[in-house]
């Protein structure tokens, strides 16, 4: 969903720079459309004009009136649409979009209104628009699909499953199967559902997250997992028996002693050797580089 996007989106530009009405910013999309049902309508002749100082001319002024004059038409489209749950707003975007196609196209030459050339477009943008986000597993796929979904759309009444006598009827209105009616009708009836719980209560506990497969259990974290556990037991015995036992004391009594990583301090062990604790860090470092070396074979 992008509401927050579509409400910037829709802000109409200053008046001063097109003097065609708005006065400043619009914070809602109550405000957004009160704003574009004042624009002025451009008579027949204004629009041809505009038209072709756009197609002969690239005039994006021009263009830019034709939206404007038009995006009322764009709103009492998208209001046919609210009953898929989607934002008003986000309707509007969209068909907007269709909209700004539908000037880029247009043929002066075709003696036609555009207001009759960009319903088509206008519908294209918010159809796909909606079978987009709808829902997230999508119901209609081929172009058939996406007819009866609409249709379905526009003829079914409330949330109820039909009866018998309804699909039959609704087949033949829509010149369809009556499986097909059925299969369709099911994809409506079906609702996203979250995959966690939204309350902190025992008996919902058992959201549908809860028998997703661990993440532990997926097939690259199993076979790091066994890695790691073949180069704590192989790998680390291997590597520090290429250590001379000076050396091999040093690492295990500052690194292997405890569990908490608490092992012996270098002045401990240069004590305990006779030598100093300089000494016994550059000791350390070379045992380490030599069992990084060897362990290099068990990554």
């Amino acid at each position: 969903m992008k509401s927050a996007s579509a409400q910037t989106a829709l802000m109409p530009v200053e008046s001063n720079a097109l003097a065609l009405g708005f006065s400043g910013s619009l914070g809602n999309i109550d405000a957004y459309i009160s704003a574009v049902n004042r624009l002025p309508m451009l008579t027949h002749e204004e629009e041809m004009s505009l038209a072709r100082k756009l197609r002969e001319n690239n005039d994006l002024g021009a263009a830019q009136k034709m939206v404007l004059s038009h995006l009322r038409l764009v709103v009492s489209i998208a209001r046919g649409y609210l009953g898929y749950g989607l934002p008003h707003a986000d309707l509007i975007q969209e068909g907007n979009i269709g909209l700004m196609k539908a000037v880029k196209r247009f043929d002066p030459g075709q003696n036609v209104r555009l207001v009759s050339y960009a319903m088509h477009w206008i519908k294209a943008e918010i159809h796909e628009y909606i079978l987009k986000n709808w829902r997230l597993v999508k119901v209609a796929t081929t172009k058939a699909q996406r007819k009866l979904f609409f249709n379905l759309r526009s003829h079914k009444s409330g949330l109820d499953t039909m009866t018998p006598a309804q699909v039959d009827a609704l087949a033949k209105t829509l010149d369809v199967k009556r499986e097909e009616v059925i299969e369709m009708e099911t994809r409506l009836s079906g609702r996203d559902i979250a995959l966690e719980s939204p309350t902190d209560d025992e008996d919902d506990k058992f959201a549908p997250i809860a028998y997703l497969s661990s993440e532990t259990s997926e097939p690259t974290r199993v076979m790091e997992a066994k890695q790691y556990d073949r180069m704590q037991s192989e790998g680390l015995e291997a590597a520090l028996s290429k250590l001379d036992d000076r050396s091999r004391r040093i690492v295990e009594a500052r690194w292997l002693a405890n569990d908490d990583g608490s092992g012996a301090t270098l002045h401990e062990l240069a004590d305990e050797f006779g030598v100093s604790a300089e000494r016994i860090r550059q000791i350390e470092a070379v045992a380490l580089k030599k069992m990084k070396t060897s362990l290099q074979a068990f990554s």
